[in-house]
């Protein structure tokens, strides 16, 4: 038995499932997880001493990749100094002033401790500012376990396979009826809902490039539709950029559509990769927030002093922008490695990237959870384990996306497509 396998048994004696994120379980792709013991840059090892290329990178935040040299140092020197002090402290001020005056959109910041965090006081702030109670998600798009995002999710839900009202049990209908949902990519559909419920919906929340149950970029025409819509109506518009904040771009994807939000929320690669999140937005909205207003919200560990200090050394490697174009280099070659490779669709944005198995969906981008076809998620567990054969690790999920980072080499990508095309002609069984 594999060390990983004996881990796995034991974790599963005392944890739910053995793990302690639903994905981590390996359910999408059957077989064992494997246990991580360390990481450098663009490589992962496991508690069997196996090494792998990664192109998960922690689901997102390690854009510079693994123990980064100036981030570690800055962890090491703020944990060194002491690592929570529940106290007022240099680095969240420090961190704050780089986002808000770099991001004319957030005006004022909250931190908090993840991204689910960060929605949850998002849309309590919306419903106070409004004075309204209902909200609208779309489908597909993820934006934490927060009770009343839990309708028609992402990529956790659609591996989980459970239904009804709402994607998971202990939801309420009550909480369920509150949250509205319209499909992407279908401004017909939403003008109609907004021509009914307009002067209901407090806020409508979206990730502006939904990247939880594939990448499904949606269309600029989409977006505008909706900001327009909610500014119609007096709803507020929530950009949930907690995976694509300062990925994307430094600004996100507020900053590539040109579409400023009411509120957006952050987390990832604004704490480095440790536990963080945020939420911020327009300064008369945030003010609404305690001490300064009625909205209650609150936590012993936010702003921890080793996640500034993390957060804001990967934000400073960001700031001048060059990393965003070697990211865009690389993807652009791993766009010309896969061009011709039968079967096989990439998806990217940026540094996302999402591998469809199926040959025969219809041409064009992939908008909607629809667009998955049932064979590409059947084909997809041979090809992960053939790929991790190969030391090569991607998130083992068809429904999940794959992230570059700047400690990804050309021949880091010259093997992950090499090994597409090779495992992509396994048959499906």
């Amino acid at each position: 038995m594999s060390r990983s396998a004996d881990l796995f048994a034991r974790a599963l004696a005392v944890t739910p499932g053995g793990v302690h994120s639903p994905v981590r379980a390996f359910g999408r792709v059957g077989g064992t997880p494997v246990f991580i013991s360390a990481a450098r840059g663009s490589r992962i090892t496991d508690v069997d001493g196996r090494h792998y290329v990664d192109f998960c990178m922690a689901f997102g935040p390690l854009i510079l990749g693994h123990a980064h040299p100036r981030v570690l140092e800055a962890v090491k020197d703020a944990a060194g100094r002491g690592w929570s002090y529940g106290a007022a402290e240099e680095g969240s001020l420090a961190l704050a002033e780089l986002i808000t005056g770099r991001l004319p959109w957030v005006e004022r910041l909250r931190f908090v401790n993840s991204g689910t965090e960060a929605v949850m006081s998002a849309l309590r702030l919306a419903r106070a500012a409004t004075g309204r109670s209902v909200v609208l998600k779309f489908d597909g798009c993820y934006h934490g376990h927060v009770d009343s995002m839990l309708i028609r999710a992402g990529s956790g839900l659609a591996a989980a396979g459970v239904g009804g009202l709402a994607d998971s049990a202990g939801v309420t209908p009550g909480v369920a009826a509150d949250t509205l949902v319209l499909p992407l990519d279908d401004i017909g559909a939403l003008e109609g809902l907004f021509a009914a419920r307009g002067a209901d919906i407090a806020a409508a929340i979206i990730e502006p490039l939904p990247a939880n149950h594939g990448l499904l970029p949606q269309r600029q025409e989409f977006l505008d539709a909706l900001a327009w819509r909610c500014q119609q109506h007096g709803a507020l518009l929530i950009f949930d950029e907690v995976i694509t904040g300062f990925r994307t771009a430094f600004g996100g994807m507020a900053e590539i559509t040109g579409i400023r939000p009411d509120l957006v929320t952050y987390g990832k690669i604004i704490g480095g990769g440790f536990p963080v999140g945020a939420f911020g937005g327009r300064r008369e909205v945030m003010e609404l927030v305690a001490p300064l207003g009625p909205v209650y919200q609150a936590g012993t560990l936010s702003a921890n002093p080793v996640a500034m200090a993390a957060g804001l050394a990967t934000l400073g490697q960001l700031a001048d922008g060059t990393a965003y174009l070697a990211l865009e280099d690389s993807g652009r070659m791993l766009d010309e490695l896969l061009r011709d490779v039968p079967g096989v669709r990439l998806q990217r944005v940026g540094s996302l990237f999402w591998i469809v198995l199926d040959g025969g969906l219809a041409d064009g981008p992939i908008r909607t959870p629809a667009g998955l076809g049932d064979a590409a998620a059947r084909r997809f567990p041979p090809f992960f384990h053939g790929l991790l054969a190969d030391g090569l690790y991607l998130p083992p999920s068809p429904y999940e996306v794959g992230f570059l980072s700047t400690a990804h080499t050309d021949d880091d990508l010259h093997a992950l497509a090499a090994a597409i095309a090779n495992r992509a002609k396994v048959p499906d069984t």
